[in-house]
């Protein structure tokens, strides 16, 4: 097993990795930017390592800067989180030359995947369904060509990189030159990639994934699925296992499905098969597969027992999986909400500024996984995710019941947050009939406004003492890397507050 492990991210992801490896016993070296001296994951690290100004390209992005962090402090293996590196072949490949671990899949797993349409080309060869479509030359005469074949509605959708962004739904043939130009300036600017593939586009279609994890000996399981369906800008807000939607036939014939793409590609690690499912015929359809851990690995924790990140260094460290596909299964029902730091009133306008007060909800059950505590900030150079709040319950009405609870108990004052949104949409009859889809928070919430109250003054005067406290602090506070005072110094198994399994 690794004695010591570098963290090549920061946020939740970060405190959730380092929090693994101190339940693990292995000493953790963060990373951080400028914009991130004080952040939580450098104070809960072992070694802190500074590696550049706040624009991702200038530290979170620089593998060299990464790497010297990983030799100046000894590091053995590098843990990449999500996003970022995470899907970078070319930094799978460097930490591997430069006699580290990379914990995650092979660099050749990473490149097959990463492109979409050399994917679809090798699943549609492995036996896996994909969406009808078109991948090949992109010439915009070509695609318009193409377009006409496949027919209306259809997705002009990028080549490379996910998270919705190069994505165009086309509903008639008319919107098309547009949409492929359009598609193209923002999968440049995204992924410096301006290739595009066509699919068909399924109306009010599931969004289903399989996590799943292979080992080097030939072991490939999976921790059966996830529902995603509930999202904002194609991308994910609310996530929950099992589906409320999926019947027992279904949920077979899917993981087979994710089974046959892992194999395909020689996976190794934690990864996740995603899945468009037309509820109209129930046919599913290859749509990603996403070759590291997922922002909601947490329900599946919750549901399947095992500790992913864990699984994740230990597979990587040569250990077989001990267990087989028939020992697993799902036990009762996990939702997780994303809480950004957002205006869903306003097209989820990203919010930026401190944190005044963090309060976390507590209680069995509920587990919050956190990227800030009360005083940090919330700035415009990293992704405005502040926690994703996770509820565990022997049923799906329970878990929806808890969630709405913890919801509720939380406190963040001093941004606009997505909070009562996340409450509205929980508490609304389609969701908790299960009866949602990819577009059914634009479709149902699209002109969504927060209720309108007024707080009693002693709130606002608390309110105020607040952010003069905050400004006090921040400029106070001395720059430095982990607090040497920390207990995580002298801890080896030792843990404090909430986010770990």
């Amino acid at each position: 097993m690794f004695k010591k492990i570098l963290v090549a991210n920061r946020g939740e992801i970060a405190v959730r990795i380092l929090r693994a490896c101190r339940e693990m016993g292995i000493a953790s070296v963060a990373v951080y930017s400028e914009a991130d001296r004080r952040a939580l994951h450098t104070r809960l690290a072992d070694e802190a390592v500074f590696i550049g100004t706040a624009p991702a390209d200038q530290s979170y992005l620089s593998i060299e800067r990464i790497l010297q962090a990983a030799r100046q402090t000894g590091a053995e293996a590098v843990h990449p989180g999500y996003g970022f590196l995470s899907e970078n072949a070319g930094f799978a490949r460097a930490v591997k030359q430069a006699g580290l671990v990379f914990i995650g899949p092979p660099a050749e797993a990473i490149e097959a995947m990463g492109d979409k349409g050399a994917a679809r080309q090798r699943m549609q060869s492995s036996g896996v369904p994909v969406v009808p479509g078109y991948q090949g030359p992109d010439d915009d005469a070509t695609l318009v060509r193409k377009a006409a074949q496949i027919g209306f509605p259809l997705l002009v959708k990028a080549a490379a990189g996910g998270g919705g962004k190069g994505m165009r739904v086309v509903n008639e043939a008319g919107e098309l030159e547009e949409a492929i130009a359009g598609a193209r300036r923002e999968a440049h600017h995204a992924f410096g990639d301006q290739r595009m593939i066509l699919e068909r586009y399924i109306p009010r279609a599931r969004h289903i994934e399989m996590q799943v994890l292979a080992d080097a000996h030939g072991n490939v399981l999976h921790l059966f699925e996830r529902e995603c369906s509930v999202q904002r800008r194609h991308q994910k807000i609310i996530e929950e296992s099992p589906s409320p939607f999926i019947d027992e036939e279904l949920r077979r014939r899917i993981a087979g499905s994710a089974l046959l793409a892992a194999r395909a590609v020689g996976y190794q690690n934690a990864g996740t098969v995603e899945f468009i499912v037309d509820p109209e015929c129930r046919e599913y359809y290859f749509l990603e597969m996403n070759t590291r851990l997922q922002v909601e690995h947490p329900v599946t924790e919750l549901v399947a027992g095992l500790d992913l990140v864990q699984w994740q260094i230990r597979i990587a460290a040569g250990e077989r999986l001990p267990f087989t596909q028939a020992e697993l299964s799902q036990r009762g029902h996990a939702i997780e909400c994303r809480l950004y730091a957002e205006d869903p009133a306003n097209n989820f306008l990203p919010a930026t500024g401190p944190l005044l007060r963090f309060v976390e909800p507590q209680g069995p059950g509920v587990r919050v996984d956190a990227g800030y505590t009360s005083g940090d900030a919330v700035t415009i150079h990293y992704d405005p995710l502040i926690a994703k709040v996770i509820a565990w319950s022997g049923d799906r009405p329970g878990a929806i019941a808890k969630m709405l609870a913890a919801l509720r108990e939380t406190v963040l004052l001093g941004l606009t947050h997505n909070g009562q949104f996340l409450q509205d949409v929980l508490g609304d009859p389609d969701f908790q009939a299960g009866q949602v889809w990819t577009t059914w928070v634009e479709d149902k919430f699209g002109d969504w406004q927060p209720p309108q109250c007024e707080l009693p003054p002693e709130v606002l005067a608390a309110g105020a003492l607040l952010r003069l406290q905050g400004q006090a602090d921040a400029s106070n506070a001395e720059p430095s890397g982990a607090d040497p005072y920390s207990p995580w110094r002298n801890a080896s198994s030792f843990r404090v507050g909430k986010g770990g399994v």
